[in-house]
């Protein structure tokens, strides 16, 4: 009996390599393109797949200002501006009331209710409308020689191997990144935290206007939106917390409890049609870059959600590194890369700085009793009354003017 024969691998070369086809690799792809690099991007999810991920969705005002201002739609109109929900603030609920941050009125920026999905499908049309190098639902992807003549190997959807050969791989790989690994001498921090969100999506109409940040004796709880029928809504829990052994039931009255008011604030109830629990975690590697490799978004950095800092550090990353890149290509001077690391880090421990504070102001933490209690609502009673102290909530939120 005959063995059949490998097919032959397929030779590709480009400029650079993405790998990585989410928002911060398309978005890469898609800035690079625009300064004349040619790109090939490639992920192991299918498009179905991550279209159908739901993921967070506060965009800060520079992100929407990337979408908007740098050709994604083309002609049309914004989808980010027509479908997205402008939020000018939030709501700081404890003790039992809501006080709303008007950030238009602090730094006279707002945020757009925006699902992660929504950025990817605009992304890929932007790179499919343009002619876009873009393989998803591939396997076995494998990055060789960053230090010298770098290229990558896969093997598409239908089974057939490849080879790229490029001067620069980006690894916009997520936080599971194989990328960060073959960066030498990297140092990694760490930040672990002993709760996790319980999350879940249920059909129900919006409950408030704009994002409720809750503290509570029970715990912090979370009111988001995804749209005027479907919402997202999360609150603390332990991280061995198994979903499944939550019924409806038992999950509205855990979050109705930690909105309860003298206010009488109610939430609105609808079937939940899915819930997860997601871990805390602060990640950072550096450097950036190593030889002819680039990290970009999680797979460099992690931040816990409660700043919603993820997908908007990950668009900054970008920014900077098409920025960066474009220019040491068409100089020919690869060492240039190596302002990429400070100027793109100098922004993540900002964010790691606001994520970690509005987690720990607004969690209840195991052994959190008495001190620790009243110290935490003397600081919320403080954020809420100073006009500094919510300017500087603002700005965090809103996000930093890009450098």
């Amino acid at each position: 009996m005959t063995t059949p024969s490998r097919a032959p691998t397929t030779t590709h070369r480009t400029r650079v390599v993405v790998v990585g086809g989410g928002p911060a690799g398309l978005m890469a792809s898609h800035l690079l393109h625009r300064a004349g690099v040619d790109t090939v991007v490639l992920d192991h999810r299918t498009v179905h797949e991550i279209e159908t991920t739901h993921r967070a969705g506060i965009l800060e005002t520079d992100s929407v200002r990337l979408l908007t201002d740098t050709g994604v739609y083309g002609q049309g109109p914004a989808r980010v501006l027509t479908e997205g929900d402008r939020h000018g603030g939030i709501f700081l609920r404890f003790d039992g009331e809501s006080h709303h941050l008007d950030f238009e009125r602090l730094v006279g920026n707002s945020v757009w209710l925006y699902p992660q999905t929504e950025v990817f499908t605009d992304l890929h049309r932007a790179r499919t409308r343009d002619g876009g190098d873009l393989h998803h639902g591939v396997s076995d992807v494998a990055v060789h020689d960053v230090t010298t003549s770098p290229r990558v190997t896969f093997t598409d959807a239908e089974g057939r191997p490849h080879e790229v050969l490029a001067e620069v791989v980006v690894g916009a790989d997520g936080s599971r990144s194989a990328c960060r690994d073959l960066v030498a001498g990297h140092r990694r921090w760490f930040r672990e935290y002993p709760f996790a969100w319980f999350g879940i999506l249920c059909e129900a109409p919006r409950s408030s206007p704009e994002l409720v940040y809750t503290r509570s004796e029970t715990g912090f709880a979370l009111i988001s939106q995804r749209t005027e029928s479907v919402q997202r809504m999360y609150f603390q829990c332990d991280p061995a917390e198994n979903p499944d052994d939550w019924s409806d039931a038992r999950i509205w009255d855990e979050l109705q409890g930690r909105l309860a008011g003298r206010d009488g604030f109610e939430l609105i109830e609808g079937p939940v049609v899915s819930r997860s629990v997601l871990p805390f975690r602060s990640f950072v590697q550096t450097p950036m870059r190593h030889g002819r490799l680039v990290l970009a978004g999680d797979a460099a950095h992690t931040v816990p959600p409660t700043g919603a800092k993820g997908l908007n550090l990950a668009l900054a990353d970008v920014k900077v590194l098409a920025e960066v890149l474009a220019d040491a290509l068409a100089k020919d001077d690869l060492d240039l890369l190596d302002a990429y690391t400070g100027r793109a880090l100098a922004r993540v421990w900002k964010a790691q700085h606001f994520s970690y504070w509005m987690t720990t102001m607004l969690h209840r933490s195991p052994g959190d009793e008495g001190f620790d209690d009243l110290r935490q609502l003397g600081e919320l009673h403080s954020l809420v009354s100073s006009e500094a102290g919510s300017t500087y909530l603002a700005e965090g939120y809103t996000g930093w003017p890009a450098r």
